[in-house]
């Protein structure tokens, strides 16, 4: 006799999938600083960032063995930490100066949106997901990163304490990197800062983390994909920050935002915080549904995606201001 099972249909969690381009790729992350200087400032981005978008395109299109690779572009502003100006004027400006240098931007980001998008507390939720690496050796000395709001890829210097009666002071030890080789590159990265009314603002590292798995697809709020693309509304681009939608598809036509591996074209001064990037990515939990989707689905697109999820990130670094 078969004895009957019945279960509620929510005690299933349901993960929702996203479309998946082969690459993404980040045209720029500027400040509003970048946009004050002016359209020349913005040309001079887009000149130096067009030889390293080709070459990226090509070695997407090597990986894809001869079939015809899906890659959109992005670009992130912010308007998290300053505000300047408005979409209405700004937007157009930079999809002007892009199409000067033979570019063109699939999807437009809002950072702000990397904190909160629409309802969901964003990076309050990726934040709940840090897992800290534990060092060799280490005894638990160190408050958690949920306490401090940083966290480090290996072993922090003890602090110095007074020595007890007829004890010596502790030495001197230096930081050490969990996976050093050889040499340690220590990291002490700042995820966020609380002001004293307790408003808590994130840190520029912290937020790019977060941007970095929305371009891998791996964002999920209650199973729900959290950045979709909303199309541009009839009246254009709007003259307040707050009603432009967190990620917006300016080319109807474009491949999917989110990708089996992103590339970034940067500024050499995003370097430290790009590091920082990883040292967080690295100790993410990512959300397991959405990664067990990205796997079969690159299996049966017969696609290698790297198991770390801080290996699906690369960059390059251009010199300029």
């Amino acid at each position: 006799m078969t004895e009957a099972v019945f279960r509620e249909t929510a005690a299933d969690p349901r993960t929702q999938a996203v479309p998946l381009a082969h690459l993404s790729i980040e045209l720029g992350h500027l400040y509003m600083e970048d946009f004050e200087a002016g359209p020349e400032r913005l040309r001079q981005h887009f000149a130096q960032v067009r030889p390293w978008v080709d070459a990226a395109r090509a070695a997407a299109a090597a990986r894809a063995g001869g079939k015809r690779p899906r890659v959109s572009t992005c670009f992130l502003i912010d308007d998290y930490f300053t505000r300047f100006s408005s979409p209405a004027e700004l937007v157009p400006l930079l999809l002007a100066e892009a199409d000067r240098a033979g570019l063109v931007i699939d999807y437009l980001a809002r950072e702000s949106g990397c904190a909160v998008a629409g309802k969901v507390p964003v990076a309050e939720a990726v934040a709940g997901r840090i897992v800290e690496s534990p060092p060799p050796g280490s005894y638990g000395l160190r408050p958690p990163a949920a306490q401090t709001g940083w966290l480090a890829n290996g072993e922090r210097s003890p602090v110095a304490r007074a020595p007890q009666a007829m004890k010596k002071a502790a030495v001197w030890q230096p930081p050490t990197e969990t996976a050093a080789r050889r040499h340690s590159v220590f990291l002490d990265v700042e995820l966020w800062s609380d002001d004293p009314d307790g408003h808590r603002t994130w840190s520029c590292p912290f937020l790019a983390a977060v941007w970095q798995l929305a371009r891998l697809g791996l964002l999920r709020n209650e199973g729900e994909p959290v950045f979709v693309p909303q199309p541009p509304t009839d009246r254009g681009f709007p003259d307040d920050w707050d009603e432009l939608p967190p990620l917006i598809r300016l080319n109807p036509r474009a491949d999917p935002f989110a990708a089996y591996r992103t590339c970034s074209v940067l500024p050499n001064r995003f370097l430290p915080v790009e590091h920082a990037v990883r040292v967080i990515l690295d100790q993410t939990e990512v959300d397991r549904g959405a990664l067990r989707q990205v796997a079969e689905r690159s299996a049966r697109e017969d696609v290698a995606v790297p198991d770390s999820v801080a290996d699906r990130v690369s960059y390059v670094f251009y010199a300029g201001s």
